[in-house]
């Protein structure tokens, strides 16, 4: 089942900055209240734009947000102390975003992992920057998994994340990383892999027709989640035909539940 972390409520979004700042409880609640009836599999939560606010913003963020929701959350901040707060005040076992292999985020983020029930974003990121090949992508994966493996934490509560980067940048951007997920898929059996998908779209024109088509050129080389918005009603109804043509949607019967329910048009 393809997992989609809702990736709307996030204080770098002016409206839901503005929203915290303004404290307007109702915008906040309507916004995770619509991301769960669209089929968000987890609500992220980043509280981080408001510097030194982050540690109220989430405080607040998380009572609104699991007052709205029975969803389980992604904790989303670079802050390992910021997640330790936020991970005692969830109800429901969270996803955490994320530990890298960066030195300084990784040697802060193990002690955090250690012990803790939680499913973990792992971005194929160290200390030498932005992968520039497949291979790449690849060894930082196998090196980030063994090292969680290492704590305790088993292959299907990791999610690899690849690192989209925009094909406005380099046009072999897509190919690259399309390789790498099913390399990964391939040779880390029982991982998962995510992304922020929109990434791939940056500086170009018709963004959504972009994404949804790459999404659908991802899910094909077994990408199996998504940090994207669940609102968006094409690319909810791309993934689900995606779903039904990869065998994944027993007799289409979820296909043509949405198809009677008017969110999978022609």
């Amino acid at each position: 089942m393809f997992t989609i972390i809702g990736e709307r409520i996030n204080t770098t979004l002016g409206n839901i900055k503005k929203a915290v700042e303004n404290k307007d409880i109702e915008y906040i609640r309507e916004d995770v209240k619509k991301q769960t009836q669209c089929g968000a599999t987890y609500i992220d939560v980043n509280a981080g734009a408001r510097i030194g606010h982050e540690e109220e913003d989430m405080k607040w963020l998380l009572e609104i947000v699991q007052g709205a929701t029975d969803l389980p959350l992604c904790l989303d901040s670079p802050d390992p102390q910021i997640l330790e707060t936020a991970y005692a005040l969830v109800n429901k076992t969270p996803m955490i975003n994320s530990i890298s292999l960066e030195k300084d985020r990784f040697d802060s983020m193990i002690p955090f992992l250690k012990g803790k029930n939680c499913k973990i974003i792992a971005l194929c990121m160290d200390d030498s920057g932005m992968p520039k090949t497949s291979e790449d992508i690849i060894n930082r994966a196998k090196t980030i998994v063994g090292e969680l493996e290492n704590i305790g934490m088993k292959r299907d509560d990791i999610f690899v994340d690849p690192l989209i980067q925009p094909m406005s940048v380099d046009n072999n951007n897509g190919t690259m990383v399309m390789d790498a997920v099913k390399a990964i898929m391939q040779d880390l059996g029982g991982v998962h892999t995510t992304g922020g998908l929109s990434n791939i779209s940056y500086g170009l024109p018709k963004r959504k027709i972009i994404n949804r088509s790459f999404l659908l050129m991802m899910m094909a080389n077994g990408f199996d989640s998504a940090i994207m918005d669940p609102l968006d009603k094409d690319i909810m109804a791309a993934l689900k035909t995606g779903e039904m043509l990869a065998g994944h949607d027993n007799y289409c019967m979820n296909f043509l539940t949405s198809v009677r329910a008017g969110e999978i048009e022609a």
